[in-house]
């Protein structure tokens, strides 16, 4: 579904990323984990078309993507859902969501999607017209990844889905995150700190670390890695 080669990216003089490559089966969830500042969200924008690449290729079901902007790769079954969620604050629920499906002319279909999302996040449907900045960090990160869902993705990038939620939340986050995978087939690729709970749900990982994939396996032979245990999962 999507690949991803000797990618270089960088900010002014500063290199972020050093030529990695990486590849997400179609139907997978695969994760990347690593450090802040090792370049996880780095990774998905450029791969979104949010930053250039200055060398490398993005693949997208064997199609070189790497110079399309990001509006084009959406259209092309590519969506993001972004680190900090990004709602439209101002907005309501359901106006979100509709801007997901800004590119659709199918109203029957975005109709029967609307559906799903209210089937998987049933507490969105509770506040639809309750103003997108007033909900809490975790329906905040439900309406973001709802929202990337009604543009209809063959693949989702997941920009920590964890981060500023209540412990009582991450877990129904993940649990959501396996519900799509499942049910909609949907290819993930999942950047997460949360590096244990990551690797529980995901079939593949890769560990990034300054830049460079320092290792990349099963997800269940990547749990018991001495090495990824010690810096990622907490020892033992």
């Amino acid at each position: 579904m999507l690949e991803v080669r000797d990618l270089e990216v960088g900010y002014g003089a500063i290199t972020a990323l050093h030529g990695i490559s990486l590849k997400v089966e179609t139907g997978r969830i695969v994760t990347l984990i690593g450090a802040n500042g090792a370049g996880k969200t780095t990774t998905l924008r450029a791969i979104s078309g949010l930053l250039r690449a200055r060398r490398g290729q993005v693949l997208l079901e064997g199609l070189d993507v790497t110079r399309c902007a990001a509006h084009e790769l959406v259209a092309r079954g590519l969506a993001h859902s972004p680190e900090g969620r990004m709602v439209f604050a101002n907005l309501s629920v359901i106006e979100n969501l509709r801007m997901g499906a800004y590119l659709r002319r199918d109203a029957e279909g975005v109709k029967r999607d609307l559906e799903f999302v209210y089937g998987v996040f049933p507490r969105l449907q509770e506040r639809l017209w309750q103003q997108a900045g007033t909900l809490s960090g975790g329906e905040q990160q439900m309406l973001a990844i709802g929202r990337a869902l009604m543009s209809r993705p063959k693949c989702l990038l997941l920009d920590e889905p964890s981060l500023g939620i209540a412990p009582k939340l991450v877990q129904t986050i993940f649990q959501k995150i396996v519900e799509i995978n499942r049910q909609l087939g949907l290819t993930i690729l999942l950047v997460e700190q949360s590096a244990h709970m990551a690797l529980e749900i995901s079939h593949y990982g890769y560990v990034l670390e300054t830049g460079r994939i320092l290792l990349e396996d099963r997800a269940e032979v990547l749990r018991t890695n001495a090495r990824v245990r010690e810096a990622y999962l907490g020892g033992g």
